[in-house]
């Protein structure tokens, strides 16, 4: 997808003023105040900056050494071949009249050259702005509400989400000029670097500059250009709002438990499996427990669930350092728990500031491409007025909850947050988990399309042709023991067997495809999985709104927890 920007200055930060550069090519974002507690906004723009830079990826392992030594061996080993093949071309280049020293010279001018790649690359790894643009496809998106300003990023790794909600009344004094919106911001490593000079003793203004949308004129020189912006930048973004809205238990951690894992993190690495972290949900003795070395971690402070659960195990737990900076700041830290090897979500609770850490099921499992968490909900159309209905009162309201927007849309909320969540996944609509709000918030300046997104996920598109092709058997139907429907049938050649909930969401599956025996659902369901249940829904009849109804009830309950 094309994305188009124009910049009139650099973001800078100077003289107390802490100014960003709008992106001119969007609807302007006007903001000026000033910061009331500038360490802490340090501290939490610095700790989204390290989630933005953060890189888990598997990287090999540098053999520049043994290569070199398995080279002396070689040719130690063929010192009689390579003589005779030397003779053989001083020979041949005498004939011709060849220097003898021209190889030579070639060859290190060669290594000379490579040499200095190298250098220039780590520098420009470092220093480089132009190289940031290529490691953060987009620039951060700022966003001005009527009560909080927040900021939203990707990793480099496309596993890790991270968004910094700060207060308005209570971390900024009076503002000026507001206009609200969402527009992306210029962004770069001196500026990151100027952040760090913020001082208590200072006044630091913060400030969304609008000087470029008044002052625009052919005669004056603005960054214009157009990103080739990745779909998986824009698809990992609704994957989270998909995972958001999902139904979670949520545990409240203490400041001591959360500090005394990255200590450990930090001192330790794991060399054999398993490499989880694992809550244990129990009532009387609740447990963080750090595999394989199975060490507990006390918790004083926290928020569990009345019933004890079965444990839920997370991996990619290295990714938590990347809130060292916010975690002497944070008054506590609630986790939104989606279940094992399901995305999880770290709220850190600064007072005035909250930032959101979301991490995909594992490093490798990154949102874009490992995460199809939108296919595990029930299958739920909302009607062109409905959607019209829904965006026109968010639109005019900013920011609501499900309730007052049901209520002004005159529908069930049931049909309003299906419609919210088709709002979000075309990149409309943003919720807010720390204040359990929904708000009007456009990554981009009009609705994305699923062109724009890129391919559709391949099980879902492969699941919608089996049915089409009629290769879908149905076999039979059970009630299960703690509520819901086991189906089970044949899909191809493969026994698949499926339990749904009442309203449609699948709970549990079993495969034999590759897919599945993977991943099991923490992919998303296979096509196989996606197929029988569309013939399932197909045999019992059930509507769109009695499933409309049944989601939403799974999501309440899942809040009050």
């Amino acid at each position: 997808m094309k994305y188009s920007y124009a910049y009139h200055t650099r973001s800078r930060f100077e003289d107390g003023l802490c100014a960003f550069a709008p992106n001119l090519a969007r609807d302007p974002v006007a903001f000026d105040a000033v910061l009331k507690s500038p360490l802490k906004f340090r501290e939490a723009i610095s700790t989204l900056h390290d989630i933005v830079i953060s890189d888990l990826r598997f990287k090999a392992r540098d053999k520049t050494a043994y290569e070199e030594w398995k080279k002396g061996e070689d040719q130690r080993r063929s010192v009689l071949a390579s003589a005779a093949r030397s003779a053989a071309r001083e020979n041949f280049a005498t004939k011709l009249g060849i220097s003898p020293e021209l190889e030579k010279d070639y060859q290190t001018q060669t290594k000379k050259y490579w040499k200095a790649r190298d250098v220039y690359t780590a520098y420009l790894h470092k220093h480089d702005p132009d190289l940031w643009r290529m490691l953060l496809p987009c620039d951060p998106v700022i966003t001005v509400a009527e009560d909080v300003v927040f900021f939203e990023c990707f990793s480099a790794d496309e596993s890790s989400y991270g968004c910094l909600t700060v207060e308005r009344d209570a971390a900024f004094g009076p503002a000026s000029g507001i206009q609200f919106g969402t527009t992306n911001v210029d962004y770069s490593w001196d500026l990151y670097h100027q952040f760090q000079s913020l001082r208590s003793y200072r006044e630091t203004r913060f400030t969304v500059d609008p000087a470029g949308f008044s002052t625009k004129t052919g005669d004056e020189e603005y960054r214009e250009g157009k990103i080739d912006l990745p779909s998986g930048w824009l698809r990992g973004l609704m994957q989270v709002q998909g995972a958001m809205t999902l139904p979670a238990r949520t545990v409240r951690l203490g400041r001591d438990a959360v500090y005394s894992l990255m200590a450990w993190l930090k001192r330790h690495k794991a060399a054999t499996s398993p490499r989880a972290l694992r809550f244990e949900l129990l009532p009387d003795s609740p447990a963080l427990v750090i595999e394989p070395w199975e060490t507990r971690i006390p918790v004083r402070m926290e928020r569990w669930v009345d019933t004890p659960h079965e444990p839920v195990r997370l991996w990619g737990r290295q990714r938590l350092l990347a809130l060292a900076r916010a975690l002497p700041l944070a008054e506590s830290i609630d986790v939104h728990l989606l279940g094992t090897g399901l995305p999880s979500f770290w709220v850190v609770n600064m007072g005035p500031m909250k930032l959101t850490l979301g991490l995909s099921g594992w490093t490798a499992n990154d949102w874009t491409r490992g995460s199809a968490l939108d296919l595990l909900a029930p299958p739920v159309e909302s009607s062109p007025m409905e959607l019209r209905l829904v965006s026109e009162i968010l639109r005019e309201k900013r920011a609501a909850d499900l309730e007052h927007i049901a209520r002004h849309a005159m529908m069930d909320e049931g049909r309003a947050a299906a419609a919210l969540l088709r709002l979000a996944h075309t990149g409309q609509v943003i919720y807010d988990l720390p204040h359990g709000l929904y708000r009007w918030r456009q990554i981009m300046s009009e609705a994305v399309g699923e062109s724009e997104m890129g391919p559709e996920n391949e099980e879902s598109a492969a699941a919608r042709k089996l049915t089409a092709a009629g290769r879908v058997k149905l076999e039979s139907v059970e009630d299960a023991p703690r509520g819901g429907k086991v189906f089970t049938g044949r899909v191809e050649t493969k026994p698949v067997e499926l339990l749904l909930d009442a309203d449609g969401g699948i709970r549990r599956g079993k495969c034999l495809c590759g897919h599945h025996r993977m991943a099991g659902l923490r992919r998303g369901p296979c096509r196989h999985l996606l197929a029988l249940r569309t013939a399932a829904l197909q045999k019992s009849g059930a509507g769109v709104e009695e499933s409309a109804s049944g989601w939403y009830q799974r999501l309440t309950n899942s809040i009050r927890r």
